[in-house]
C-alpha cells in the first residue's frame, strides 16, 4: 500500500531531481523509494567469494612495506617526466 510523504527540500534540488527523473524516464517518487529501500535494506553480511577468486587469492606475495600509491606515483613520473 502506498502512503503519501511530504518532504521539505531546496527548490534547486527538487528541480534537478525532477530533471534527472525525466531524463531517466521514471518518477521522483520511484527514485526516492528505491534510494530509501537500498539504504534501509538489511545487509546480507559477508559477500560470497567465487571459487575462481578463492583459487587465485594468495598467489602473489607483496612485502608489507610495499606502497601501491608510491608505485603508481613512480610510474607516472617515469611516463610523463
Amino acid at each position: 500500500m502506498d502512503t503519501k510523504l511530504t518532504l521539505k527540500l531546496k527548490k534547486s534540488v527538487i528541480n534537478q531531481a525532477k530533471k534527472y527523473a525525466s531524463d531517466h524516464e521514471t518518477s521522483l517518487s520511484r527514485i526516492i523509494e528505491n534510494y530509501l529501500a537500498a539504504i534501509t535494506a538489511e545487509s546480507k553480511g559477508k559477500e560470497e567469494i567465487s571459487p575462481l577468486v578463492k583459487s587465485i587469492s594468495g598467489v602473489i606475495r607483496v612485502p608489507e612495506e610495499f606502497s601501491h600509491k608510491e608505485m603508481f606515483h613512480n610510474h607516472l613520473n617515469e611516463k610523463y617526466l
